[in-house]
């Protein structure tokens, strides 16, 4: 038997057979949780969305939550959902297990809901402000461009002009 195994999903692939683990799907990926999960997710999902236009799409164990480049991602487990925000500040508060530097202007924080009631304040403010934050990122670059473009004023004193 020709073949070999994949060492991302371990599927073991025929030779010539085509093969993608990366591409999957939010069904794939939220079919086997538990009901208080699978509610969860719903509000969860239902929530992002009603922020405005945006791409939802599953990539390989997570599903993503994007505008210009992702905001959000949830990897489903079998007892909690693992959601990493992206925020332009680090949070402290009981819900966020761990917080990591993404890049010089964002950092990731790890969050793990159980049950649907976790899916409110102040959880969705700050899904809602890591939606917003390529826009606050973006306002700030400008006014920094802005900034550096303006030399300036030379003041004379009324003293200089005499001598």
């Amino acid at each position: 038997m020709a073949g070999r195994e994949c060492y991302h999903c371990r599927q073991w692939i025929e030779q010539g057979e085509a093969h993608d683990c990366w591409t999957t799907t939010e069904a794939a990926l939220t079919q086997d949780l538990p009901e208080d999960l699978r509610d969860a997710w719903e509000r969860l999902r239902e929530t992002a969305a009603s922020f405005g236009d945006q791409r939802i799409y599953a990539s390989h164990r997570s599903i993503m939550f994007s505008r210009t480049s992702c905001y959000f991602f949830v990897r489903p487990n079998k007892n909690f959902l693992e959601v990493c925000v992206f925020l332009g500040r680090s949070l402290k508060a009981p819900q966020v297990r761990r917080v990591d530097e993404a890049s010089k202007s964002k950092r990731v924080h790890f969050i793990r809901i159980t049950h649907r009631d976790e899916v409110e304040a102040p959880f969705t403010d700050w899904l809602r402000e890591a939606y917003e934050l390529p826009e606050m990122l973006a306002a700030r670059g400008r006014d920094r461009t802005v900034r550096s473009r303006v030399k300036p004023v030379k003041r004379t004193t009324t003293a200089s002009k005499k001598s």
